[in-house]
C-alpha cells in the first residue's frame, strides 16, 4: 500500500483519496459490491489454472489462453445447435469450454513430463497462440457479418443466455466459481488423489519410486485446471457477452495468476482474495473520473503486489536457508 501510495502521489493525486474511493467503488454501495462479484467470478476459476498445478510444483501461467479456448469453442458449439433446448445448449457449451480449456492446459503438462519442457514457458506461450487463433476465427469462418467494427461470431441467442441469480445482477457465474474452489480444496485436501498429488510436488523421485503414477497426476491436474479455465469463458460467453470476439482476452487469466500466489495456491483462499482483487478492478472507472488517473492504475497495484510477494518469498526462503545454517 505504502509503494503504490508513493506511485499516485508521483502522479499528482492524495493517496488517502485514493484508497477511499476505491473502496467506495469496490464494497461502497450494493451496486459497488455486485459489481466487484461479477470481476470476481472468473477470477476464482481462473486462479485455479495455477493454484491446482501448483501442488504438483508446476508453474502453470495459461490460464488465459484457457479462458480463450473456452469461450470460443462453447460459442462455436452452440451456434451448431441453433434448435436444441437451452438447457442442452448450455450444457453442452459447458462441457465444451472445459474440454477445450483442459486439453489446451494438459499439452503444457505433457510437455512439462514427457519431453522437459519448461511448463511456464509452454503454457505462456499457448496463450498467445490461443488468442491468435481467436482472432483468426472470428475474423473468418466464425465472422457474423454484421460485426463490422469489432469482429464477433454470431450471438448464441438470447434463450442461452444464463439468466441473473433472482434479487441480484450476478450471474450464475458467482456460485459456479465458489463451487469450484470448494471442490477443489475437498479433493486436494481430503482424498487419497490430493495427498499423491502434494506428495509428488514436494519429491517427484520419491513420488515415483513409490510407485505414483507421477505423469498421469500431471496431466489429470492440468487438465482440471483448464477446465476450470474454460469454464471461465464459457461463462462470459453465455452470461455477459452473448458472442465469442476478443472481450475473451480480458486479462483474467493473467490476474488469476496473481489471485493464486497470494492465495498461496489455497483453493478456499482464492475465494476472499478473488473478491479482494474484482473490487480493485472495479474500482479503475471511477479513479479515472475522480482522479484523473489513468485506467491502467489498477494494474499498476496489481503489479506492485505480485513482485511484493516476489520479494517476500525470495527473502523468506534466503532466511530460512540462513537460520538452518546458522543451528548447523
Amino acid at each position: 500500500m505504502v509503494l503504490f501510495g508513493i506511485f499516485v502521489a508521483s502522479a499528482g493525486a492524495d493517496p488517502f483519496e485514493v484508497y477511499q474511493t476505491m473502496y467506495r467503488a469496490a464494497f461502497g454501495t450494493s451496486f459497488s459490491w455486485q459489481n466487484t462479484l461479477v470481476r470476481a467470478a472468473p477470477l476464482m476459476l481462473t486462479a485455479l489454472c495455477t493454484a491446482l498445478p501448483g501442488y504438483l510444483g508446476l508453474i502453470i501461467i495459461g490460464g488465459e489462453g484457457a479462458v480463450v479456448m473456452g469461450g470460443l469453442f462453447a460459442a462455436i458449439v452452440a451456434l451448431t445447435m441453433p434448435t436444441a433446448p437451452p438447457i442442452v445448449v448450455l450444457t453442452t457449451m459447458a462441457l465444451a469450454g472445459m474440454i477445450a480449456g483442459g486439453v489446451w492446459l494438459m499439452i503444457g503438462g505433457a510437455l512439462r513430463h514427457y519431453r522437459a519442457v519448461n511448463e511456464t514457458i509452454s503454457s505462456l506461450l499457448l496463450n498467445y497462440i490461443a488468442i491468435a487463433l481467436l482472432n483468426h476465427l472470428v475474423t473468418s469462418t466464425f465472422r457474423d457479418p454484421e460485426s463490422l467494427n469489432h469482429p464477433s461470431t454470431h450471438h448464441i441467442g438470447e434463450a442461452n443466455m444464463i439468466g441473473v441469480i433472482p434479487g441480484t445482477d450476478l450471474h450464475w457465474g458467482l456460485v459456479f466459481g465458489i463451487v469450484a474452489c470448494v471442490i477443489a480444496w475437498f479433493l486436494m485436501h481430503h482424498t487419497v488423489f490430493g495427498f499423491a498429488s502434494q506428495i509428488a510436488g514436494g519429491n517427484v523421485r520419491a513420488a515415483q519410486v513409490a510407485g505414483l503414477p507421477v505423469g498421469r497426476l500431471i496431466l489429470i491436474i492440468c487438465c482440471a485446471a483448464g477446465a476450470a479455465g474454460g469454464l471461465a469463458g464459457m461463462l462470459e460467453v453465455a452470461a455477459i457477452h452473448g458472442r465469442a470476439n476478443d472481450t475473451l482476452n480480458a486479462n483474467y487469466g493473467y490476474a488469476g495468476i496473481l489471485v493464486a500466489f497470494v492465495a498461496r495456491n489455497n483453493p478456499l483462499a482464492i475465494i476472499p482474495v478473488a473478491v479482494l482483487l474484482g473490487g480493485i478492478r472495479a474500482s479503475s472507472g471511477l479513479l479515472q473520473r475522480t482522479h484523473e488517473l489513468p485506467d491502467a492504475t489498477v494494474l499498476v497495484m496489481q503489479g506492485i503486489i505480485f513482485l511484493v510477494i516476489l520479494f517476500s518469498e525470495t527473502l523468506y526462503g534466503r532466511f530460512s536457508r540462513l537460520q538452518k545454517q546458522g543451528a548447523s
